[in-house]
């Protein structure tokens, strides 16, 4: 009898317990459990690496891009065109891929582009000193047209410039362009900076593709030296595409504190006439992303993603690099093109083909990060994506702009960067542009 009495109050009390946590399970609000600012188990273990989360969306190449041209090339063009590509080795090689589609688009036939000679870019790299010319031309084979040389006839005259890359928005290359080639038979052309290439037909979009990721191969030289640098990289290891250069920030008219003096100067010199924004104005521009990464931020960043601090970083990035100190105080284990190479070779390189070492490395990478969204940023993600290499996250500088300002520091602002960023690779943001890639669900 007694030890039936004691029994029943235990055995109520338990029925009583797990009835209450079905109550609280079935009628509590979801966001209790499934609200990520929950943090009441997150003080017991550490966050896993970001690359070992799971994800849900990947851009891979589309279908119709991959599969043999099915329209055939017309007989006859109706001219050549010349692509004029400015600026550094990603900004030319961007107008190049657009410059295959809009030959296409207008059935002419390609010359072989001409990379302009820049000293703000510390450049005299003409295509054919970074690309194999006679690759190049063989993978466009039933795409576009590609001619080395042009006939005697033409060959003596200057091409008619047709300058279309300040034109934006509904910008017509047909009605625009085409009645150029048809009256003159060769121009040049720098395409525009915004055309809308989803009004290509497939035909034109798909040369566009194939130029862009399929039939641009490093020379033989040039190749040789890119692996040779990948090569002497431990592995595995992280390539970051850090831009925190005087005139990248000087562009952003962005304004920062606590710089060095030297750093301060540098960046008053590349300003000239592009002032900081001041006042609210400043904080809008911030909240919008608009303010490169500071290394010092970087860093952060990366230690909010789990990226062990004994990690091999390979910097892709050029020369005048400020502030670095803020990026290998935290992560020691970084290395450049510059400290793992030598030699004559090496050291008379200049602009384009020191560019095309970083690119090489960067699409090569076990993963990649930048601090930017540029175009050897947009050209790498999509390379890997067209590779099979997912591990490739873009700094989120708008989210940590916005958590910085709204107070958020510590502990509280690491876990608020890891859900963003987390989200952000979860759904494969910013792996590649929808151009030439197809979202599938994995």
């Amino acid at each position: 009898m007694i030890a039936s009495t004691v029994r029943k109050p235990l055995f109520g009390v338990t029925l009583f317990t797990f009835s209450l946590f079905l109550l609280l399970f079935f009628f509590a609000p979801f966001s209790f459990f499934s609200d990520p600012s929950v943090t009441f188990n997150s003080s017991r273990r550490a966050r896993p690496e970001i690359w070992s989360i799971r994800r849900l969306a990947e851009w891979r190449p589309c279908n119709w891009w991959l599969q043999p041209p099915t329209n055939a090339l017309p007989a006859k063009a109706n001219g050549y065109i010349r692509v004029d590509c400015y600026g550094g080795l990603n900004q030319m090689r961007r107008d190049l891929c657009d410059g295959v589609g809009i030959a296409r688009l207008l059935n002419a036939t390609l010359v072989l582009p001409k990379f302009e000679v820049a000293a703000y870019w510390n450049e005299s790299s003409g295509f054919e000193d970074v690309f194999d010319v006679d690759f190049f031309i063989q993978q466009m084979k039933g795409f576009v047209n590609v001619v080395k040389e042009l006939p005697i006839e033409i060959a003596s005259k200057d091409p008619v410039r047709v300058d279309c890359s300040k034109r934006k928005g509904q910008f017509d290359y047909v009605e625009s362009v085409l009645p150029s080639l048809l009256k003159h038979g060769y121009i040049s052309i720098t395409p525009a900076m915004s055309q809308r290439r989803d009004r290509y037909p497939l035909y034109a979009k798909a040369a566009l593709c194939q130029g862009c990721y399929s039939a641009l191969r490093l020379t033989s030289t040039l190749e040789k030296k890119a692996l040779e640098l990948l090569q002497a990289i431990p592995k595995p290891f992280l390539s970051l595409h850090l831009r925190f250069e005087p005139d990248m920030v000087a562009y952003s008219q962005c304004e920062y504190s606590g710089l060095s003096l030297a750093s301060a100067k540098a960046i008053d010199a590349a300003r000239v006439d592009r002032k900081p924004w001041t006042g609210e104005t400043a904080r809008i521009w911030r909240n919008r992303g608009k303010c490169p990464l500071t290394p010092n931020e970087t860093a952060f960043v990366l230690k909010a993603l789990a990226i062990p601090t004994n990690t091999t970083i390979y910097l892709a990035a050029g020369d005048g690099l400020m502030e670095l100190e803020g990026l290998t105080s935290v992560y020691t284990n970084v290395v450049t093109k510059s400290s793992l190479l030598s030699g004559e070779d090496f050291t008379t390189m200049h602009g384009n083909t020191k560019a095309a070492l970083d690119y090489y490395v960067s699409i090569n990478s076990d993963s990649y990060m930048a601090t930017y969204f540029g175009n050897m940023d947009k050209m790498v993600a999509a390379m890997r994506a067209f590779r099979g290499l997912y591990k490739t996250i873009f700094l989120n500088r708008k989210a940590f702009a916005l958590l910085t300002s709204q107070g958020f520091k510590g502990k509280e602002l690491t876990e608020a960067l890891w859900k963003v960023h987390r989200d952000d690779f979860i759904m494969g943001r910013g792996s590649a542009l929808p151009d030439c890639f197809c979202e599938f669900n994995v």
